[in-house]
């Protein structure tokens, strides 16, 4: 399947997220690198039963205040990857058929082991994060979510409460594969199922392998 021009975004970043990738090498654009991970996210993906196979615009925080450590462990999976080493980027989003249902997937691609430091450093996001508040009727708690056997190595985290005043949840799981930073978020209205997310997830880190 071809996906639309605009759709796919890969995006290399004039700036880094704060609090994510300290040192090392200043981005730099890989051609071939953008072009394969645009490839690879313009194909159908394996998603569970009731996901539109189709790639939409990149995902993107429904909330528009958050603390720096939030934001940083949030941003991947929308295209806003630390940019620190970063050769190449890519982000797309799918609807699924659960009330609210979202998935945002995130593909980063680094030199010089800066896959493995901005890992680490999302690591330390997540110990820095607890809540997201806004004067909207926004109030999400976060706690870890366990993720097991997952990429090379892996984090992950749940956000519940409500959204704008309605009941609103979100799996967050960001993945290493080799060089490439896999980050992706799973979003419904009151739930979303720990073993959607994990197929979700395992999607898009076949895409990543591809």
């Amino acid at each position: 399947m071809k996906g639309k021009p605009g759709i796919i975004a890969c995006v290399l970043l004039a700036g880094g997220l704060a609090g994510c990738g300290g040192g090392g090498a200043e981005s730099f654009l890989d051609a071939q690198a953008m072009a394969q991970l645009h490839e690879v996210l313009s194909k159908e993906p394996r998603l569970p039963d009731g996901f539109t196979v189709r790639p939409q615009q990149a995902w993107r925080m429904p909330f528009g205040q958050a603390d720096r450590n939030c934001r940083a462990l949030l941003e991947p999976a929308g295209g806003r990857a630390p940019k620190q080493a970063l050769t190449a980027q890519a982000a797309v989003s799918y609807h699924g058929d659960g009330l609210g249902e979202q998935a945002g997937v995130g593909l980063a691609r680094y030199a010089n082991k800066g896959a493995e430091g901005h890992l680490n450093d999302l690591a330390k996001a997540l110990g820095s994060c607890h809540a997201v508040r806004t004067s909207s009727g926004t109030d999400l708690r976060l706690q870890r979510l366990a993720v097991k056997d997952t990429g090379d190595e892996a984090l992950g985290a749940r956000l519940r409460g409500r959204l704008n005043g309605y009941p609103y949840a979100m799996d967050v799981v960001v993945t290493r594969v080799g060089d490439t930073l896999v980050s992706v978020v799973h979003t419904g209205m009151n739930e979303v199922d720990a073993a959607r997310t994990r197929k979700v997830v395992d999607a898009a880190i076949s895409m990543a392998s591809a």
